[in-house]
C-alpha cells in the first residue's frame, strides 16, 4: 500500500483562525456534509489527527463465517479466536443446513472461554456472538498482573508436582493453561482495538507503544505458562521415587532462579526501573549456568523427560529476560 501526502495551504480567516481544505475523496467516503462535526486530535509527535468519529461507538466490526466452507471444528475454533483477537464486535456463524453438533459445540465453547462474549442469537443454522466489554474499561495493568500470578503459580505447581510426585497437581497445571490462554487472547484483543482507535487510546491515557508492549508482554507470559504445562506433562511420565534426590535439588535451584527472573521483570515493569530490568537481563547467565550444571546420568530411565523439564525452566527465565528488554525499550 502506498501513501500519497497531499499538500494543503494554510489560510487565515477572521482575526486568529487558520483553516485548510479537506480532500473531497475523504469527505465522500465518510459521508460528511456541511456543518457536520469531526474530531481533531493533536498528537505527541506533532502530527494532527482528523477523524470522522467523535467516539469509538461507531466502530462496530462484524465478521461472518460460513460453516459450509470450513467443515473442520478445530479450524472453526481458530477462526473464531482470530476474529476475537482482531477486535470484531459481532461474529456470525452460519450454515446452509442445520449445524452438526460438533460445530455448534465448538461455537458455544468459544463463547464460554473467551472473556466478554455471549451468544446473542441462535437458530438451527445461525449463531451470533457479541462482545460485551466496554473498551473504556480495558485495564491493561490489572490484566497483565493477573497473568504474572497465573504464570508464576503454574510454574511453582509444576515443580512441586515433580518434587512430590503429585500427578493430580500436574494435571491441574495443564488445566490452568486454558485460563492463561483466555487472558492472553483478551489482552491481544484489547491491544488490537486500541491500536486501531487513537481516540480510545487517548481516553485510556496510553500510547500506541504502550498497547503494543502490553501485547508482547502478555504473549511472553502465555508462553511461560506453556512451559509450565510442558513440565507438568513430563512430570506425569516420571516415577519420582526413581530420581536421585541431588538431581531434584539442582533442578529446584534452577527453578528458583527462573522464578526470580520472572518476578524481577514484574517489579521492573511496575516500578519503571531501568536498572532492575538491566540486572534481570544480566542474571540470565546465572540461570544458564545453573541449568548446564545439572547432570543427568546417560543411563537414566527418564533422561528425555528430565531434559525437557530443564529446558522449560531455562526458557521461562529467557522469556522473563525478553520482557525486561521490552521494559527498557519502553522506558527509553
Amino acid at each position: 500500500m502506498s501513501f500519497n501526502i497531499e499538500a494543503r495551504k494554510v489560510q487565515k480567516t477572521g482575526g486568529s483562525s487558520f483553516i485548510i481544505s479537506l480532500p473531497i475523496e475523504w469527505i465522500k467516503k465518510h459521508g460528511i456534509e456541511a456543518k457536520d462535526t469531526i474530531g481533531v486530535l493533536s498528537q505527541p509527535d506533532g502530527n494532527l489527527l482528523i477523524t470522522p468519529y467523535m467516539s469509538s461507538e461507531k466502530n462496530v466490526k462484524e465478521k461472518k463465517f460460513d460453516i459450509d466452507e470450513i467443515k473442520d471444528s478445530d479450524f472453526l475454533f481458530r477462526l473464531l479466536v482470530g476474529a476475537y483477537i482482531m477486535g470484531y464486535n459481532l461474529i456470525e456463524v452460519k450454515s446452509s443446513k442445520k449445524f452438526e453438533s460438533i460445530m455448534r459445540d465448538t461455537v458455544k465453547i468459544f463463547s464460554k472461554i473467551t472473556i466478554g462474549t455471549e451468544i446473542l442469537e441462535e437458530s438451527d443454522n445461525t449463531i451470533k456472538i457479541r462482545d460485551l466489554i466496554d473498551p473504556r474499561e480495558m485495564l491493561f495493568e490489572k490484566t497483565i498482573k493477573r497473568m504474572y500470578i497465573l504464570a508464576n503459580n503454574m510454574h511453582e505447581d509444576a515443580l512441586k508436582a515433580l518434587e512430590t510426585g503429585d500427578k493430580k497437581l500436574a494435571e491441574k497445571v495443564i488445566e490452568d493453561d486454558d485460563e492463561i490462554d483466555r487472558v492472553n487472547w483478551f489482552v491481544e484483543r484489547q491491544a488490537h482495538i486500541v491500536l486501531q482507535d487513537i481516540i480510545l487510546c487517548q481516553k485510556l491515557d496510553i500510547t500506541l507503544e504502550d498497547a503494543s508492549n502490553y501485547k508482547f508482554i502478555s504473549r511472553f507470559l502465555e508462553r511461560i505458562g506453556d512451559h509450565a504445562v510442558k513440565i507438568a506433562r513430563n512430570v506425569i511420565l516420571i516415577d519420582y521415587q526413581k530420581i536421585d534426590k541431588s538431581l531434584y535439588e539442582n533442578i529446584m535451584k534452577a527453578s528458583d532462579i527462573s522464578l526470580e527472573l520472572l518476578n524481577k521483570s514484574l517489579d521492573a515493569w511496575l516500578q519503571k526501573d531501568l536498572n532492575l530490568a538491566n540486572e534481570n537481563i544480566e542474571s540470565i547467565k546465572i540461570l544458564t549456568n545453573a541449568c548446564n550444571a545439572i547432570k543427568i546420568s546417560p543411563n537414566s530411565e527418564y533422561l528425555v523427560e528430565i531434559g525437557f523439564i530443564i529446558e522449560s525452566i531455562r526458557r521461562t527465565g529467557e522469556y522473563s529476560s525478553d520482557i525486561s528488554e521490552i521494559i527498557i525499550n519502553n522506558l527509553i
